[in-house]
C-alpha cells in the first residue's frame, strides 16, 4: 500500500480477489487504476458472513452466518493474500488498498462500487476444471450477476490463459 491509502480516490477500480486466484487478474486491474489516474482496491468476499454494519469507505463489520462457528479473523484480511497482493503491485505505481466484504460475491463487490462510486469492477472467471464448471453452475458466475445488476462497467479477465503454473495470490 502507498503513503495515500486513507485519502479518498474518486472512481476508484475494485478488484475481487481470492487465494489461488491468478496473479494476472489483479495486474491488470492495476493497469486500468494507473491509466484512470485512480486507487485499487483489492476486495475479498467472505460469502460465510453477513454485514452488520458499514463504513463511509465500503469497509464492513461482519458476522457468521452459522453462529455457532465464531471466528474474528474471518474479518481481518488474510495475511497472505496481503502480501502476495503487496507483491504483485510493488512496481504498479498506484494507491492500492484492501478490504473484506461478506455475503454474495456479487451482491457484495456491486455494493461496494456503488458506495465509492467506482469506475469499472474486475473480476477473474472460475477455474476451467469440472470442480470450476460446478461450482459455477451452483453459486453462478460472478461476472454474470455483476452484469445483471450494475450500471458501471464489470470488465472479466480470463484466468485459464495463463496456464495452471501461472502465479497465484496467497500461495506460497
Amino acid at each position: 500500500m502507498t503513503a495515500n491509502e486513507n485519502a479518498p480516490a474518486r472512481h476508484p477500480v475494485i478488484v475481487g480477489v481470492a487465494p489461488g486466484q491468478p496473479t494476472h487478474v489483479v495486474e491488470q486491474a492495476a493497469r486500468f487504476a494507473a491509466q484512470f489516474g485512480t486507487d485499487l482496491i483489492c476486495a475479498h468476499v467472505n460469502p460465510g458472513r453477513y454485514a452488520v454494519d458499514e463504513a463511509i469507505d465500503g469497509s464492513v463489520v461482519s458476522s457468521s452466518i452459522d453462529p455457532d462457528f465464531v471466528d474474528n479473523r474471518e474479518e481481518v484480511f488474510d495475511a497472505n493474500l496481503a502480501a502476495s497482493l503487496a507483491a504483485v503491485l510493488a512496481n504498479a505505481g498506484i494507491s492500492w488498498r484492501t478490504l473484506v466484504l461478506a455475503g454474495d460475491v456479487a451482491t457484495a463487490l456491486g455494493h461496494l462500487a456503488e458506495t465509492v462510486d467506482a469506475a469499472m469492477i474486475v473480476v477473474g472467471t472460475h477455474d476451467a476444471s469440472m470442480s470450476g464448471g460446478i461450482q459455477e453452475f451452483f453459486n453462478r458466475s460472478v461476472a454474470t450477476g455483476l452484469a445483471h445488476h450494475q450500471h458501471r462497467p464489470v470488465v472479466v479477465i480470463p484466468t485459464h490463459s495463463h496456464g495452471s503454473d501461472a502465479p497465484k495470490l496467497g500461495k506460497k
